[in-house]
């Protein structure tokens, strides 16, 4: 009896202040079931990363695995520091230098949102939070371009300037305060333009500056572990549902909408491929298959909140037709962007950004200006396609030749024979020396 009583009290006590935390100031208005989708779908996003390390790192050759691997990982150290010091600030700030980039002295190492709650209801360090995902995996989304040929050091100088001067800025222009493509009423939902298109682009650029492989095309370069990349991409699928339902930035309809469509397109995507494979070579691969799910998930992410399910479908279906298209093109011209992400993330980037306006849901048209016009809001989107992917690719060719001027961007013949693995990092993936 006394035991019972003493517990009681004791969870008196302890209940006091914990009701009067959640009662007072700011931490009123907090809508916890946003808030908790919202850590939700951080948490998502941030699998994404070692998802795509998974992905890529299953597609090269045994001795590059762990540096391949390490490019995604990395960015989550450098850009995870970046992002709290300077990136929220100049992403999300109010309009400086006429524009170009925003800033706001409070997001400085985010030490005025301590008690932040931004309009939806959520704690401004889980939106913070949420958006740093994005950052971060913008640019591990580049190193699969030029996989397997690059020097870890002038890797990091290059997602940290790339970063500064490409990312941030255009993240300002499409969801920033007073962006002028926000202004303009471009249609980015959940990054399309943002990550995708500004990535691939940037991607190749840089692909293309370094040259191929060594060997490439001639010698086989056939992916190591099949199994690894299959469930590398299944986290990606997963990790998708946050990236793109957790851009609502709310626990309700909308995001209900973003989900469903995320997963129509994603499907779509890999029906598209497979069929197309089956078609051609009578049996379906299952790099095929994760390359049509990608396609269509990188098609639907701009467009996530304001097509209809039969859109996101369509999007899906025509996305994957127009990256494998894209990849035999690659092949015949004979440029090696490695693991292929101009032909899916900027390939599927630009068709999600442009033929979303054909399939916008009537609801959300109905909530438009007076002098909104599908006409218009198309060339809005092409436009805005056109602004990410010249400023991308003019900028990331000045970063990589600084990068290659200071430190020397691309391995040396040894270095490059031996594998990343080894030269780079001195580890070996799977605890055998390698050659091939």
């Amino acid at each position: 009896m006394l035991s019972r009583r003493f517990f009681l009290i004791m969870f008196a006590l302890l209940a006091v202040p914990v009701h009067t935390l959640l009662a007072s100031g700011n931490n009123a208005a907090i809508d916890s079931g946003a808030t908790a989708w919202m850590l939700t779908s951080t948490a998502l996003v941030l699998l994404m990363v070692p998802g795509l390390g998974m992905f890529y790192g299953g597609l090269v050759r045994t001795k590059n695995v762990l540096g391949t691997m390490m490019h995604s990982f990395s960015a989550m150290a450098v850009i995870g520091v970046l992002w709290v010091v300077l990136g929220y600030a100049l992403s999300f700030g109010q309009n400086v230098l006429g524009g170009f980039i925003g800033w706001n002295t409070d997001y400085f190492f985010l030490q005025g949102i301590d008690e932040s709650i931004i309009s939806q209801h959520i704690p401004e360090y889980v939106f913070a939070m949420f958006q740093g995902k994005f950052a971060i995996i913008a640019p591990a989304l580049i190193a699969g371009s030029f996989a397997e040929r690059v020097k870890f050091k002038t890797y990091l100088f290059f997602i940290l300037f790339w970063s500064l001067l490409v990312y941030l800025p255009v993240a300002h222009w499409v969801w920033g305060p007073g962006g002028f493509l926000a202004e303009m009423g471009a249609i980015d939902f959940a990054g399309g333009t943002v990550i995708h298109i500004t990535a691939g682009i940037s991607g190749l650029v840089v692909a293309l500056y370094l040259g191929a492989r060594r060997g490439y095309p001639k010698t086989a370069m056939n992916p190591n572990n099949l199994v690894m990349t299959l469930m590398g991409a299944g986290l990606l699928w997963v990790g998708w549902f946050g990236f793109n339902a957790g851009s609502s930035i709310s626990s309700g309809l909308e995001t209900a909408r973003a989900l469903t469509l995320t997963q129509a397109a994603a499907a779509s995507g890999a029906l598209a491929w497979m069929l197309i494979e089956g078609i051609q070579y009578n049996k379906a691969t299952s790099l095929g298959f994760v390359s049509g799910m990608l396609a269509g998930l990188v098609a639907i992410t701009p467009a996530a909140g304001v097509v209809t399910p039969e859109g996101a479908i369509v999007l899906g279906f025509i996305s994957s037709i127009f990256c494998y298209f894209a990849i035999i093109l690659k092949n015949k011209i004979g440029y090696d962007d490695s693991l292929d992400v101009f032909g899916i993330h900027g390939v599927a980037g630009i068709i999600g950004a442009i033929a979303l306006v054909f399939f916008l849901r009537p609801s959300w048209v109905a909530e438009q200006s007076a002098g909104w016009a599908l006409s218009r809001q198309l060339i809005t989107q092409s436009i805005t396609v056109i602004i990410a992917l010249v400023y991308a690719a003019v900028v990331t060719y000045i970063i990589t030749i600084a990068a290659d001027k200071l430190f020397g961007f691309r391995l040396s013949v040894s270095s490059e024979q031996a594998g990343m693995d080894r030269s780079e990092h001195a580890e070996h993936g799977y605890g055998l020396l390698h050659i091939n």
